[in-house]
């Protein structure tokens, strides 16, 4: 079928560029990408909707997209269709011709055709699906052209996808086929854990380190070994898979294996799940139309909307039939209620009976049904762009039939009046449609601050230029991001091209926006946002916003920005995404509780000891070879440098006692013992770095720690989590088995280039060169050194750093003056300088060295290796990232800046509000509820106050005494301030000095506060911020304010 007809392209297919696609592929793998790039996709609509599919699986790399749409633009494309210009409507041009060029520029790698046809014609349309690998529909067809588009794809073996948006409501369907194979289910990694011990029975019983986590295992699982110690080698770590039965979070037996006559248990190993194909049996449009079965929820809380929704649709479909497959006019009630008594008339399960909710849905739906809105092409593009990949890949798991969204909560109660939501031929018709012309200017004059300006950023902006956000007089968007654009960037951050690259991204996507809608009012800034930058980002700034978006990569940024919106009362719409998998989360003032409210756990730190002397995953030699790193390549030349440049370097090393030896010995060892003059020198102690690093540190460890030796409770040493090392010997032509990398011919490349670089000495990287150089290399004989104290554990590493740092400190000094009276003289050196190596986990030759230095100390460790571009991610802490993840995230999220903006005749609550989870690979959506903000609560003026982390009281007096201040918390509260604070600075308290709290209450407060915390306020700063404690006069206990 499809599937075997892509796998055979794949063959021609080489290479994946990898830079361009890197993100990408820590989510679909290179499989899966290179059966994507074997693809061809036909897509028919190029309304909104069909510009947002398009989109997505361009940039994703297929093949191959042939775009089918002879229609010409109207206003209502304009809504969401981020390709298409006012100009554009009534031209002569299709809306598939109009989009073209632009949509073929997001991706070169990626063929984009238009279809040469006058009229969506049935047998033309057939024509065109031979040879595809999938067929995605976006805009209303007639039903027996559905059908028989479905039936074709199924004899040719394609897949079949009909996705709608009308205005607030859409609805995705797929036939896959009898039966197609799902090659990965879910995407995660393969659940992996390491053996305790595996106990010699039958059935064999395992049992994993608990420290590692639990196996994460189910019944009917299969695994695989490696590195098995013990047995009797009975385990087959080549060919065989080992079916599980779980008996507990951390043992579990394998099914049918005696191992009962080993004559000793395994206790040391790794565990890998093996993921299985599936495969999937599809329903056809015609038979899902009536019976689809279960279809799948994206609200919880509106359990009964799917199967009112497919009656919705079904009446629709029949009254556009009727209407020339037009839809109604927006706010026609009598159309609308055509819809409605189709709808009625074919209610087989009596779903309407009685239900006025039911028909308000309905109602709405007919009167949207002509809106296309950015947010809901964004949320459906992201969903059926995904659905495409899945169909071109075979990796995830496909929607089995239907899927219906809405998003009702946006929509007033009662259809607007025809008046306010009858087309104007303007480019926001789609939205005037379904929100009237009053909630239409209420978005023309919002003043946002977006937050970032990458893969988020950029949809939103896209987003906002539709929607009309900041384009009105009084509207204003502003944007900051201090990142340039990269080539992996462009993947996913669809408003730049190859010519951006280096370009700051904030000021790109702000020219970008503007000629999607020229009317945007927009500054672009490239500052980080934070405490630092509150010159700029000050009070006057957040004064004049109605609401800050975030589009950030990182917890620490998001929590000050969170704080921000606190303190200012503005709404903060947030969103995240990880691979497939993504988030929302609207915070508005007062009725939901902040983003820093509840908050993950912090990330478990690995342990030094662990890192250096007893790693026992690939995480770990990872973490030691980026900091090896960065103490070789950059520290060492940075502390050179310093060195070089002061005069008083010997007083700059007092203030650093713990740590100055160190640096003078590696100053000493840079400067002078290892100083290359030549690249050979770089690749001779490349050689003996090798030496020193793999095999004589490891053999001293031995050394230390015997193999056979046993603790002082008797158990072995190396045991559980501690694996035994062994040294390593030099071989310039091994090849490790699991990564398939040259480690050691690698190690030196990369470690003589990167020292080369740093002496600014030229570099070279031909293998007949480093051969006859290290054929020459003298390598010492290692020598066990005595009194050499390693810990064994955490707590003796503690001990041995605060022993360390308390003793010998004449010592220290003394040794210090001899090495720094042996450095060659700054005078000396005059203009010498060294090029420090900051880690880039772009730059290929960083990334060579980290590899091949961690997959060593994986070899002395006998942990298995991984290949360069895992060894990225994992060194990197590369984020995962797709595109169609993105774009579903951010219309969510401007689904909910509807919300926040206000609808005609409708009151904000809190049960309209969503936020999201999402995860397009299995797939699943959920939709809820956000939380509310926690009350505290206190007794003020004798009445019951509740309290939100929302709340403060606030003082517009302007610039009082403190006498003043304090007179109106006894008059108006009835309380006693017994302390005034601003930030770490007391003010006025009760224990002070009474003559200084005497002058201070005849002060200004602005004095007080500069005069107290010695520092003047800025000129942006439009208030103070006060923390008071205080008691009731009656009670004289502490009010908790």
């Amino acid at each position: 079928g499809a599937q075997q007809q892509t796998t055979n392209k794949m063959n021609h297919i080489k290479t994946v560029d990898e830079k361009l696609y890197s993100r990408q592929l820590y989510v679909m793998g290179h499989e899966a990408q290179r059966r994507m790039m074997a693809s061809h996709a036909l897509l028919i609509g190029a309304s909104g909707l069909g510009a947002e599919v398009a989109k997505n699986c361009i940039l994703a790399g297929i093949s191959s997209i042939t775009l089918c749409d002879p229609n010409p633009a109207n206003s209502f494309d304009l809504g969401g269709n981020f390709y298409l210009k006012e100009a554009d409507v009534g031209s002569s041009s299709s809306r598939a011709e109009l989009c073209k060029g632009k949509l073929a520029e997001l991706n070169k790698y990626v063929s984009v055709k238009v279809a040469d046809m006058p009229s969506l014609e049935k047998e033309a349309i057939l024509n065109l699906v031979d040879g595809m690998s999938v067929v995605v529909i976006t805009i209303p067809l007639p039903t027996d052209i559905l059908h028989a588009i479905n039936e074709k794809c199924r004899e040719v073996n394609a897949s079949f996808i009909y996705t709608l948006s009308t205005g607030l409501f859409g609805k995705v369907f797929c036939d896959f086929g009898k039966d197609f194979v799902v090659s990965d289910k879910d995407g995660e990694n393969p659940a992996s854990s390491q053996v305790e011990n595996i106990i010699a029975s039958n059935p064999a019983v395992v049992k994993v380190l608990e420290d590692q986590g639990r196996h994460g295992l189910e019944t009917g699982d299969f695994v695989t070994f490696s590195r098995v110690k013990g047995l009797d080698g009975l385990i087959d770590e080549k060919s065989r898979q080992y079916e599980v039965k779980v008996t507990g979070p951390y043992t579990f037996e394998l099914v049918g294996c005696d191992f009962s006559a080993a004559s000793s248990p395994a206790t040391q190993g790794y565990i890998t799940q093996v993921k299985k194909p599936v495969s999937m049996s599809f329903k056809t449009y015609a038979d899902a139309l009536e019976d689809p079965g279960e279809l799948m929820m994206s609200d919880f809380a509106k359990s009964d909307r799917p199967p009112i929704l497919h009656l919705a649709y079904k009446a629709l479909a029949l009254y556009s039939e009727k209407n020339a497959l037009q839809y109604p006019q927006p706010g026609d009630d009598n159309v609308a209620q055509q819809v409605l008594d189709l709808a009625k008339s074919i209610d087989s399960d009596n779903i309407l009976d009685g239900n006025a909710a039911a028909e308000r849905i309905i109602l709405h739906l007919a009167s949207g049904s002509r809106s296309i809105l950015s947010p809901m092409c964004a949320a459906l593009g992201g969903i059926v762009g995904q659905e495409l990949l899945k169909a071109c890949s075979g990796k995830f798991t496909p929607i089995n039939g239907f899927l219906y969204f809405d998003a009702d909560e946006c929509l007033p109660e009662k259809l607007l009046p025809q008046t306010e939501v009858s087309p104007t031929g303007s480019r926001y018709d789609s939205q005037i449609a379904v929100f009237g012309k009053t909630a239409q200017q209420k978005l023309l004059d919002l003043n946002y601050f977006l937050v970032g300006a990458g893969a988020i950023g950029c949809e939103m902006l896209k987003n906002w230029a539709l929607m009309g956000v900041g384009c009105g007089e009084k509207g204003h968007i502003h944007i900051t991001d201090m990142d340039r654009i990269e080539k992996s960037n462009l993947s996913r951050q669809f408003l730049f091209r190859d010519d951006d690259i280096s370009e700051f991204k904030s000021s790109t996507a702000a020219r970008a926006a503007k000629v999607m809608n020229t009317d945007m009012n927009i500054s672009d800034y490239v500052e980080k946002v934070g405490s630092d930058t509150e010159h700029l980002f000050g009070d006057d700034f957040y004064d004049k916003l109605d609401g800050v978006c975030t589009a950030l990569d990182n917890v620490e940024a998001r929590l000050y920005v969170d704080q921000r919106c606190l303190f200012y009362r503005l709404p903060m719409l947030e969103s995240g995404t990880l691979g497939t998998k993504g988030n929302t989360q609207v915070v508005v003032p007062h009725l939901t509780e902040n983003y820093g409210a509840t908050r993950d756990p912090p990330e478990k730190s690995i342990p030094v000891c662990t890192l250096k002397n007893f790693p026992n995953q690939i995480q770990h030699t990872l973490q030691w070879a980026r900091d090896y790193f960065e103490g070789e390549f950059k520290q060492s030349a940075e502390d050179v440098n310093s060195y070089l440049a002061s005069p008083n370097f010997a007083e700059t090393l007092a203030k650093e006692q713990n740590t100055k030896l160190d640096t003078v010995k590696s100053i000493r060892r840079t400067l002078v013992a290892e100083r290359p003059t030549r690249f050979e020198d770089c690749v001779v102690w490349a050689r003996l770095k090798f030496e020193e690093l793999f095999k004589n540190q490891i053999s001293q460890l031995l050394h230390n720690f015997p193999e056979d030796q046993v603790t002082s409770t008797g158990t072995k040493f190396w045991s559980g989590s501690k694996r035994c090392p062994k040294p390593l010997a030099f071989d310039l032509y091994s090849k490790c088995e699991d990564a398939g990398m040259r480690n050691h011919f690698d190690f030196i490349v990369a470690a003589a280039n990167l020292r080369a670089s740093m002496f600014g000495i030229k570099g070279r990287n031909d293998e007949e060169y480093f051969r006859d150089v290290l054929n020459n290399v003298i390598v010492p004989d290692f020598v066990p050194k005595a009194g050499v104290k390693i810990a064994s554990n955490e707590s003796e590493a503690k001990e041995e750093a605060e022993v360390t740092n308390r003793g010998g400190e004449m010592d220290v000094d003394t040794e210090c003056e001899e090495i720094l009276n042996e450095l060659p003289k700054q005078s000396e050196l005059a203009g010498f300088q060294l090029t420090p190596v900051d880690f880039d986990k772009d730059i290929d030759e960083h990334m060579l060295f980290v590899t091949a230095c961690s997959n060593l100390r994986a070899l002395n460790y006998s942990i298995p290796t991984e290949d360069t571009h895992r060894s990225r991610a994992i060194a990197g802490r590369i984020i995962p990232a797709i595109a169609t993840t993105t774009a579903l995230v951010t219309g969510l999220i401007c689904l909910e800046l509807y919300k926040i903006t206000g609808t005609s005749q409708k009151e904000l609550q809190l049960d309209a509000l969503k936020n999201g989870f999402v995860n397009l690979a299995i797939p699943f959506m959920t939709l809820s509820e956000p939380t509310a903000p926690a009350k505290t609560k206190a007794i003020l003026e004798g009445k019951e106050w509740n309290w939100t982390a929302w709340d403060s009281l606030d003082f517009n007096m302007g610039d009082i005494t403190l006498q003043e201040f304090l007179d109106i918390f006894e008059q108006k509260y009835r309380l006693d301030v017994s302390m005034l604070s601003y930030n770490v600075s007391i003010l006025f308290s009760f224990f002070a000095n009474r003559k200084k709290v005497e002058e201070r209450k005849k002060m200004k407060m602005s004095e007080v506060v500069t005069s107290v915390s010695k520092k003047q306020l800025p000129p942006n700063q439009l208030f103070i911020i006060l923390e008071v404690i205080a008691n009731d006069l009656d009670t004289d206990e502490e009010v908790e304010l």
